[in-house]
């Protein structure tokens, strides 16, 4: 890798900015970004970690305080519906992902949910005393592991396997009871096969879930038609629900007879306020409830999700592959290639709706971009990584972000003290 950069002589970007312009002029999704509150002289290509806020979200965020809240005080539970909004959360995501509105319930987290569904998994299986693998891939995100490996630690009987993400279909046997995959790679993109990948699991009995974090709200999958068991995702990033908001579950309709969720609260009741001493399920996704639900949180993502209300997921699959074919050129065209490979598919049709580039001061380059108005982000060891969430991101956007991250590589500016301190989160 070269230690200093200069950009391509032939690269022009007054030329490439009249084609930028016309690109936008033809975006049919080029309205929604007025529906979002995004800064000033800020380009974010990171909503594949956290979505930025819309209007609406705001909007109810400060009816549910200050009219909800603060003036119809615990009535809301009813007249407001806070009770049913893990149902009409799950409602708007459904179309979204290709399921049944009642096989989606917004719940909890990733992780609590990937618990319930892998308990939910092998007791299913439990009556096949062979199946005794849980399999994963190599580089799942670590929270999927991690939840996967406190499990085995309670069930021993089981073992977990990680797999190579590109050798999964040979992975598969007899013995194993439970696949456990993300559909877009976390750090690179990289985009696995679902219909085939389930149709060959359940060719040898094995339930799959699928975690769809990278996935709801910028790529198409139809989970009903795929035959897909089980998936979760969550809901701040492409669907810009706000920090920490809540995440769904998945279940396809033939299991909702099965279902044996091991956190019994009651809210996953069938009559929570009968305040009955024994526990008895509700029917369908509603067992997945547990506790409570965030109600503040709850409905921001509610309000936030209507932002999809009159698009087509595949003109958004469209347009975050042509963005990021862009940017891809741009970086072709201006010589970055050079110095910040991409480890993510060149392929479109294999990645999801981010690139990863490789370089060792990686996080330093993504701080200066930050300091320049460009936020992307960074993740371990050395990569950079930039989302292009299509509804509120233009070819513009694009072509300025090169041009910034140009500049900074030139003037070597991420080797200033400032960007070299490492944040709490990064």
């Amino acid at each position: 890798m070269p230690e200093t950069f200069k950009r391509l002589p032939s690269f022009d970007f007054v030329s490439a900015t009249a084609a930028a312009v016309k690109l936008d002029k033809l975006d049919v999704l080029k309205h929604k970004r007025t529906e979002f509150d995004l800064p000033q002289d800020t380009i974010y290509l990171d909503g594949n970690s956290l979505g930025p806020v819309t209007y609406t979200a705001k909007q109810r965020a400060r009816d549910i305080v200050e009219q909800q809240w603060q003036t119809d005080l615990i009535q809301s539970w009813n007249s407001h519906s806070w009770i049913h909004l893990p149902q009409m959360v799950g409602a708007k995501i459904a179309p979204l992902i290709g399921a049944k509105v009642t096989s989606v319930i917004a719940c909890d987290s990733i992780s609590v949910n990937l618990y319930k569904l892998l308990c939910v998994c092998l007791a299913q299986q439990a009556c096949d005393t062979q199946r005794t693998k849980i399999l994963t891939q190599i580089g799942n995100f670590p929270t999927d592991g991690y939840i996967a490996q406190g499990l085995v630690q309670q069930k021993p009987q089981y073992t977990l396997q990680f797999i190579d993400e590109k050798a999964i279909l040979s992975a598969l046997s007899e013995d194993v009871a439970v696949l456990m995959l993300t559909h877009v790679n976390y750090k690179t993109g990289y985009v696995l096969d679902m219909a085939t990948i389930t149709a060959a699991a359940h060719a040898k009995g094995i339930l799959v879930i699928w975690d769809l974090a990278h996935t709801a709200g910028i790529l198409p999958v139809e989970l009903d038609t795929w035959r897909v068991d089980y998936a979760v995702g969550c809901g701040y990033k492409y669907l810009n629900g706000g920090p920490g908001a809540p995440a769904f579950i998945y279940a396809a309709e033939r299991h909702h007879q099965q279902i044996q969720q091991p956190l019994s609260g009651w809210m996953g009741h069938a009559a929570p306020f009968a305040f009955t001493q024994d526990y008895m399920p509700a029917s369908g996704v509603d067992s997945f409830l547990c506790g409570t639900p965030p109600v503040l949180s709850m409905s921001v993502l509610d309000a936030a999700l209507e932002v999809f209300a009159d698009v087509d997921m595949a003109h958004i699959k469209a347009k975050t592959l042509a963005l990021s074919e862009y940017f891809l050129d741009l970086w072709q065209a201006s010589g970055l290639a050079q110095i910040l490979p991409c480890i993510s598919p060149i392929s479109p049709q294999q990645r999801g709706g981010q690139l990863a580039f490789t370089h060792p001061e990686a996080y330093a380059i993504c701080q200066a971009l930050i300091a320049n108005g460009v936020v992307g982000d960074f993740r371990a060891p050395n990569v950079l990584r930039l989302g292009f969430a299509p509804l509120y991101l233009s070819f513009t956007d694009i072509l300025e972000s090169i041009k910034r991250l140009v500049e900074i590589m030139e003037n070597e500016t991420y080797r200033q003290e400032q960007y070299q301190v490492k944040q709490a989160v990064t």
